[in-house]
């Protein structure tokens, strides 16, 4: 995967270079634009960026080269909330939000997240592998290169257990980087919806959480008890690195969300949570109390809030695709957690009920114009501060020397087309670690 490049001629290379940790405030605004600029990648990682004259002699006769043709040079987008993975489809429900419907009412009835449960269930490993597969495609050819992939929509031991597996066999081979999440507490199945306790403490805690973290445990076995993996997949590694809980109307409550993420954190994952995306029940206090990686959604998160999460290193994650799916008109006061110091991030919440949106590009058209961000920092939030997101800022999300070389070259020669424009794909180029990995004229 790894390679040597040297990309030239671009009429702007983006760093968004941010050495201290995510990027804060009047930060945000600061993309590290150089003009005339080329990168150096060595062995898979920025060996050099800045002005082409000052690198051409660095980077020695055998290194090859690729002309970015005058366009727009910046780091590998970063998706730090998605669900992937997932069964079935939700058009009928899309028709019934038109014609009136809510998305708790929709869910009270037997659709939402327990509508695609039902599919999941039902679908094999290799139905869900080769759904999920081409949802990571357009991502990828859309300019995503790290991701973030939740189950939550088995809700049973061997569901979940099966949809991780899906996102750990793509992540073995497919060009898009993965980082796996649990969120067993998506959703109260209806099995369990007279005792929602005895799902969260039963099933979720005692049972799912040891399989995810032990993987042997984990992986789906035979009829003989055997391990069933595909031939290149990994063993003795967890199948998740986060932990997520829904804490919202209809899903969690404080109190049960609090359980799940302190038996995870016990274990050694991660923490996110998804908070205040109806209503305000403490989640982000909670999510900045137990130190998770991010606070997603915020779209109803009161000014108290959104002040202790400015003051924190838990990363606010906007999801404006979802409102906008859902058709509120309610978006989350982006202006107020950057004034509050927030580090913030944005992602596609790419999922079969409320966002169905494999394109960052388009999420970036959107924070500038519901939420009021200018286009730098939504491309801060997309990249540098997204990577934070899921713990691999030190890694991805910015063109800095040792990092990993995952670029775009976009098909213009400025980067606030990247919000001006929406509806088409502004990627013409993508290099994951060093190696040329989508390119629009090669398709």
């Amino acid at each position: 995967m790894e390679g040597d490049l040297f990309v030239v001629n671009a009429s702007q290379v983006l760093t968004v270079a941010s050495p201290g940790g995510p990027k804060r405030g009047a930060a945000l605004r600061d993309v590290g634009l150089t003009v005339d600029g080329a990168v150096l990648i060595r062995r898979g990682n920025v060996a050099w960026v800045g002005d082409a004259a000052q690198v051409s002699e660095l980077a020695g006769p055998h290194i090859p080269f690729l002309d970015a043709g005058g366009r727009v040079v910046l780091p590998g987008l970063v998706d730090p909330h998605t669900h992937l993975v997932w069964g079935g489809a939700r058009l009928a429900e899309f028709e019934q939000r038109l014609a009136g419907a809510t998305y708790q009412e929709i869910a009270a009835a037997g659709g939402g997240i327990v509508s695609t449960m039902q599919a999941t269930r039902a679908a094999s490993q290799e139905e869900l592998l080769a759904s999920a597969q081409r949802r990571l495609d357009a991502m990828l050819a859309h300019g995503t290169t790290t991701a973030e992939v939740k189950s939550g929509y088995g809700l049973d031991v061997i569901s979940e257990v099966k949809c991780l597996e899906v996102t750990r066999l793509l992540g073995e081979w497919h060009p898009v980087e993965l980082v796996s999440t649990f969120l067993g507490a998506h959703a109260v199945p209806p099995a369990y919806r007279t005792d929602p306790d005895a799902y969260i403490d039963q099933v979720v805690i005692k049972e799912m959480l040891p399989r995810v973290v032990r993987d042997e445990r984990a992986l789906p076995r035979n009829h003989t008890g055997q391990i069933r993996v595909y031939a290149n997949a990994r063993t003795h590694v967890a199948l998740a690195e986060f932990c997520d809980v829904f804490c919202d109307a209809g899903a969690l409550d404080l109190v049960q969300s609090r359980r799940v993420l302190e038996a995870a954190r016990a274990v050694g994952l991660g923490l996110k949570v998804h908070a205040d995306e109806f209503e305000a029940l403490g989640a982000t206090r909670l999510a900045v109390e137990l130190g998770a990686a991010s606070a997603d959604h915020l779209v109803v998160t009161p000014p108290e809030d959104i002040a202790t999460l400015g003051a924190s290193d838990t990363v606010a994650v906007f999801l404006p695709g979802t409102p906008f799916g859902l058709a509120t008109g309610h978006y989350a006061d982006a202006r107020a957690f950057v004034e509050a110091g927030a580090a913030v991030a944005l992602a596609t919440d790419l999922n079969p009920g409320t966002s169905p949106c494999p394109s960052m590009q388009f999420i970036i058209a959107l924070a500038c114009r519901y939420m009021k961000m200018l286009p730098a920092e939504a491309v801060a939030a997309a990249t540098i501060n997204a990577a934070h997101a899921i713990r691999r800022g030190d890694v991805v999300g910015s063109l800095e020397v040792g990092k990993q070389g995952d670029l775009l070259i976009l098909d213009t020669d400025d980067y606030r087309d990247l919000a001006y424009q929406f509806g088409g794909n502004l990627v013409h180029t993508v290099v994951k670690a060093g190696r040329v990995v989508y390119d629009r004229e090669a398709r």
